[in-house]
């Protein structure tokens, strides 16, 4: 898949203190891609200058294949987690301002604004102060800031901060329909129901380096743990079973539930041949890592550079 975005070799330097050190990501043209990483990491400092707030002091970045210049600002969108609206200023009038500071007539951000207050069901926000409006009512305002320029690349830090459930999702479905039509996405986020649901690339920076890249499945590959989970109708007679399990017989409201580890050389057909021969089984499945489970081991040890 070709990258949007390739960072080659990143160093940045605030002083006698290293925020990236010789990371490279490549960001597939059309992806959902999640930036991961703990406080302090140096996500906010690729993103910066992702989007030519600061320069590296080593390495370079390609947009499309080309060294990043500042004429491709206007093809990306940014919502930070640090929110940077104009309290005192209308919100209809801010958002005309932004749009026409990424290239928009005035008459064609009129019309596509009015278009996005339809859409979020926001048209009694046009001539309110932001200061007016709850976390959440600007947090919708500043996310309509971001992609109104319907820029080909978008980041988002932190996106669904200040959401209740039901405008999550809103915002979700909204971030998906702008994947559908050729945006690619990026996310740097710490909720890893997000990654879960919605990424299909990611990279993990800690302690200023890479030390986990690539597709969500082969991640969740690579940290598998060979558990599998065995429902079954009656309880298993382990006494004369020849598989050594983790957990045995956990009574349920309909079936009973127990696990095993497979080691070298065993197989889940194996597994399910023997499971059979003993009770009847109504469900079974691989217990695959959570990305919580990946990010809180990767983190936990010393990193190696990817």
């Amino acid at each position: 898949m070709t990258p949007i975005i390739q960072t080659q070799n990143l160093v940045k330097r605030y002083g006698t203190y290293t925020a990236l050190d010789q990371v490279s990501v490549s960001i597939p043209k059309g992806s959902i891609f999640g930036l991961l990483g703990p406080n302090g990491a140096g996500k906010t400092s690729l993103i910066r200058i992702i989007t030519q707030i600061t320069a590296p002091d080593e390495g370079t970045v390609l947009f499309d294949g080309k060294p990043l210049v500042p004429a491709d600002v206007a093809r990306i969108g940014y919502l930070p987690e640090e929110r940077g609206l104009y309290k005192k200023a209308k919100v209809g009038e801010q958002l005309l301002y932004f749009a026409q500071l990424k290239g928009m007539s005035k008459a064609e951000a009129l019309e596509k604004t009015k278009k996005w207050f339809i859409r979020l069901d926001i048209k009694d926000w046009w001539n309110k102060n932001v200061e007016e409006l709850s976390k959440g009512m600007a947090q919708k305002v500043q996310f309509v800031a971001t992609v109104l320029h319907e820029p080909s690349f978008i980041i988002l830090d932190e996106p669904f901060s200040g959401f209740d459930p039901v405008n999550s999702d809103v915002i979700r479905d909204e971030i998906l329909r702008l994947h559908d039509q050729g945006s690619t996405i990026l996310f740097s986020t710490h909720r890893m129901d997000t990654v879960e649901e919605l990424c299909s690339h990611v990279v993990l920076i800690d302690k200023a380096k890479k030390v986990l890249d690539g597709s969500t499945k082969d991640i969740r590959n690579q940290f598998k743990t060979h558990r599998y989970s065995v429902e079954t109708k009656e309880p298993i007679n382990f006494s004369e079973f020849p598989w050594q399990p983790e957990t045995m017989n956990i009574e349920k409201e309909e079936c009973y539930a127990s696990s095993f580890k497979l080691v070298d050389g065993q197989s889940p057909n194996e597994l399910v041949a023997d499971v059979i021969q003993n009770a009847e089984i109504l469900g079974f499945r691989e217990e695959m890592p959570s990305f919580h489970d990946i990010f809180v081991q990767v983190v936990s040890r010393e990193p190696e550079a990817v």
